[in-house]
C-alpha cells in the first residue's frame, strides 16, 4: 500500500480504494465476507465503547484529555471508519450517496420547526432537538 500525502483531501472513495488495496496485498479479500466485516466492525465499536466507558460525561472537544488519549480515540474512531467503507464496498453500496439519502429522509422525519418546538408527551417535556439527533 502506498503511503499518504498529508495535504491530499480524503474522500470515502479514496478510503474504499486505499482498503481494497490493503486487502489484496495481503490475500485478505477470502476473509473479508459481510459478515465478517460486520463483525469486525462491532468489534471496533466495542473498543471504541471501552474509551469513554469510564469517564462520564466528556465536553466537546476533550479539553482534560491527554494526547495520548485523543491519539487513541482517532485510531478507534479510524478503525470503525474503515471497517465501515470496507463493509460498503462489499455490499456494494455507495457509502456517501446512501449517507447522503439519509441525511435527506432524517430532514422530512425532523423537519425544522418541528424540532425547535418542544413536545409535552405524558406530562413529561421533551425537546425534540434531543430526538433530532438520533439517526
Amino acid at each position: 500500500m502506498t503511503g499518504f500525502a498529508g495535504g491530499e483531501s480524503v474522500t470515502l472513495d479514496l478510503l474504499k480504494k486505499k482498503m481494497a488495496e490493503f486487502a489484496k496485498e495481503r490475500d485478505w479479500d477470502q476473509f473479508h465476507s459481510p459478515r465478517n466485516l460486520l463483525l469486525a466492525l462491532v468489534g471496533e465499536v466495542g473498543e471504541l465503547s471501552e474509551i469513554f466507558q469510564w469517564k462520564g460525561e466528556v465536553p466537546k472537544g476533550l479539553p482534560d484529555w491527554k494526547e495520548e488519549e485523543k491519539e487513541h480515540l482517532g485510531e478507534e474512531l479510524s478503525d470503525v471508519l474503515l471497517y465501515l467503507v470496507r463493509l460498503s464496498d462489499i455490499c456494494g453500496v455507495d457509502l456517501g450517496k446512501a449517507a447522503l439519502r439519509k441525511v435527506g429522509l432524517n430532514a422530512i422525519k425532523y423537519p425544522v420547526k418541528q424540532s425547535q418546538m418542544n413536545i409535552t408527551s405524558n406530562n413529561t417535556t421533551i425537546n425534540s432537538d434531543e430526538n433530532a439527533q438520533r439517526v
